[in-house]
């Protein structure tokens, strides 16, 4: 759907002006693109910044509140929506709308989004993947489901032949922050006490550097993130229990790249990446994504995906307001 010309919606505020910039000096393009958007408050106020706005309308972007309170076919019209809530309810609103509106854009289309809801088959994504030689190679870490009962679990990191210590993760994903928690277990014991279901990751050295991927249609950006520190066997050896770490990819955690080892901070190489991400993006149906990526310590190629996160936090991403604009120009550009 093409529109003609300036159309009035409810749309986000922009915010305060920019010191040095007045409004008159710059008129917005006529609307061309409606983007109706479903998203918590939380990633309203993270995602639609007052510059991804302004420079959206200087586009010809519009974003719109969509009302989750009336009917999504009674709203618009759009030409994309995007959208990133939780529940069954909601994901069959979209999977409606998608039905008798096919010439609107859904980024993205629930049931793909839904393979990220659970970390063990969005991993198995990535362990089907086949890389050229000369390209490095990308696994994923060791890992066990645990989906009932606590208690067995001793024995069955044991069967699986897991080492110490172990990274665990929700098996669930549902955007709450619990989904969200990550612990760090320096023996099999200590896991009794943690709440079912979980997911256990062998922890990789891999010099307290993550590498977050983010994808946008076809734009790769990569940030370097501090993370976990390297353990050695002694250190291990000294610990046992269970601690709660918080997340520590967060923009504040970004790293000097002065203050690292060449060999550590050395980000993985593009060509990889953009295989990697073209594979992914065809394989899971899915335009917004991120990958949190990690090098093996004392190697130079293996790497490991240890996550993948649907729609992430592109408000932390370097020069996110110029990408996904031009990726939404592109997007309806494609179309026609």
């Amino acid at each position: 759907m093409k529109l003609q010309g300036p159309i009035s919606h409810p749309c986000v505020d922009d915010g305060k002006k920019e010191e040095g910039i007045q409004t008159s000096e710059i008129s917005p393009a006529p609307v061309r693109i409606v983007v109706g958007y479903a998203l918590t408050s939380k990633k309203t106020k993270s995602f639609l910044q007052p510059k991804l706005i302004r420079l959206a309308r200087n586009k010809g972007i519009e974003f719109v509140a969509i009302d989750l309170k009336r009917p999504l076919s009674e709203q618009g019209p759009f030409n994309i929506i995007l959208h990133k809530l939780a529940g069954k309810e909601w994901s069959e609103v979209i999977e409606d709308y998608q039905r008798t509106h096919s010439e609107v854009t859904v980024l993205d289309p629930p049931n793909a989004i839904q393979q990220l809801r659970n970390r063990q088959s969005m991993l198995e994504v990535v362990a089907d993947l086949k890389f050229p030689d000369n390209y490095g190679k990308v696994c994923i870490p060791k890992q066990l489901v645990i989906s009932k009962d606590p208690t067995s679990v001793p024995d069955e990191v044991t069967k699986a032949g897991l080492r110490v210590p172990l990274v665990v993760k929700p098996l669930v994903v549902d955007g709450s922050a619990k989904s969200h928690e990550l612990f760090l277990a320096y023996d099999q014991f200590s896991l009794s006490g943690l709440e079912a279901p979980i997911i256990l990751q062998e922890f990789i050295n891999h010099g307290g550097v993550l590498f977050k991927v983010f994808i946008i249609g076809e734009s790769i950006k990569v940030v370097r993130r501090r993370s976990l520190p390297d353990l050695t066997k002694n250190e291990i050896s000294k610990m046992s229990g269970v601690f709660r770490f918080p997340r520590v990819s967060c923009a504040a955690a970004s790293v000097d790249c002065d203050d690292l080892d060449p060999s550590v901070s050395e980000l993985p190489p593009h060509h990889l990446l953009e295989v990697l991400a073209r594979e992914l993006h065809h394989r899971l149906g899915l335009q917004l994504f991120n990958l949190d990526v990690i090098r093996e310590n004392g190697t130079e190629d293996l790497y490991y995906v240890i996550d993948i996160n649907y729609f992430p936090g592109y408000g932390k991403m370097p020069e996110y307001e110029h990408i996904f604009t031009d990726f939404l120009l592109n997007l309806m550009q494609n179309k026609l």
